[in-house]
């Protein structure tokens, strides 16, 4: 019979956890930001639509095959263990999902009567699989199915003589978008504000004098985000943001010209600029939480005065698209 001695326990024990933390450490690195170069066609030549479909693919591809993987489902350490880098990846999901809805609802329709692209109709529901589920299905195959559906859209986009698929760059479509990353923003930059508790009066039914809502609410209450959360908040913003930026970028270039004409590329540049600034480095080890004017920084309301910019130069951009 093997004896084992006290101290090869500890000894081996130690050394499991160690290399369990290393790795931890090696997959909460975040991904790079998606730049204007990753985005263009191969061969040069503009194609309407090629950015933005490659913006999507490029969220979805580096989810899954970033140093780990996808870790939001996993069930064995150190990932089961890990929640910052899940909350980023829940975050540029979120966005993923919303730009894949509004590709398969107006960038690739010409009208409300017009049919769905084949394609997108496959690749919107594949990510809307729950991020969490790690048998069936499994999260990671129902995404790369959908990346790869969105891969063969692009490829057709692509194509002079597939007239079926198209990308439309139009003033009211990027406005239909636009309304839905007006409201991501809103809520972000309201829960990360919560970090230090907030007193808020209840607008819910503000401007309207025929409002009604299901349930009374009382006029004043307390909104403050649970200390155990405040870094989850923090980095689900990081992959919101991260992953909106790259978005920006792309429609940057497949709006071009609407952008041009509405005068309004600037609106956007200003959009990007304040993106840019939430992907700055955290050097502290840990998401700090001071008090509004207190000794200590507070990132999270570093970071919703960043997002809270950017969505009001998203209002701007709006209002600049609506006009005739």
């Amino acid at each position: 019979m093997v004896k084992v001695s006290t101290k090869s326990v500890v000894i081996t024990l130690g050394v499991v956890l160690l290399l369990n933390y290393l790795i931890a450490v090696w997959w909460s690195f975040e991904p790079k930001v998606i730049e204007q170069a990753d985005l263009s066609p191969p061969q040069g030549e503009k194609v309407v639509g090629y950015a933005t479909t490659t913006a999507a693919i490029l969220i979805g591809n580096t989810l899954l095959d970033k140093p780990g993987g996808f870790l939001s489902n996993d069930v064995m350490p150190p990932s089961v263990l890990m929640d910052n880098m899940p909350a980023f990846e829940f975050g540029a999901l979120e966005q993923l999902r919303d730009l894949t809805l509004i590709m398969r609802r107006d960038f690739s329709r010409s009208q409300s009567q017009s049919t769905e692209d084949a394609d997108l109709k496959q690749a919107q529901p594949r990510f809307n699989i729950d991020h969490r589920s790690w048998m069936v299905p499994r999260a990671e195959s129902e995404y790369r199915k959908g990346v790869e559906a969105l891969e063969r859209y692009r490829d057709r986009i692509s194509d002079p003589s597939d007239e079926q698929a198209q990308f439309y760059a139009r003033a009211d479509n990027l406005v239909s978008y636009l309304d839905l990353v007006q409201k991501r923003l809103g809520s972000l930059s309201g829960r990360l504000a919560a970090s230090v508790g907030q007193d808020r009066v209840n607008l819910d039914l503000a401007g309207d004098e025929s409002a009604a809502q299901s349930t009374g609410a009382r006029q004043e209450h307390v909104v403050q985000t649970s200390w155990w959360k405040i870094d989850d908040v923090f980095y689900e913003a990081r992959g919101h943001t991260w992953a909106l930026l790259g978005i920006m970028r792309a429609i940057e270039q497949d709006f071009a010209t609407v952008l041009e004409k509405k005068n309004a590329r600037v609106s956007l540049r200003q959009i990007i600029r304040e993106l840019e600034a939430t992907q700055d480095t955290v050097w502290s080890p840990m998401i700090l939480n001071g008090s509004g004017f207190g000794l200590v920084a507070n990132h999270s309301l570093v970071m919703a005065n960043y997002i809270s910019r950017a969505n009001a130069a998203l209002i701007d951009l709006k209002q600049l698209l609506s006009r005739g």
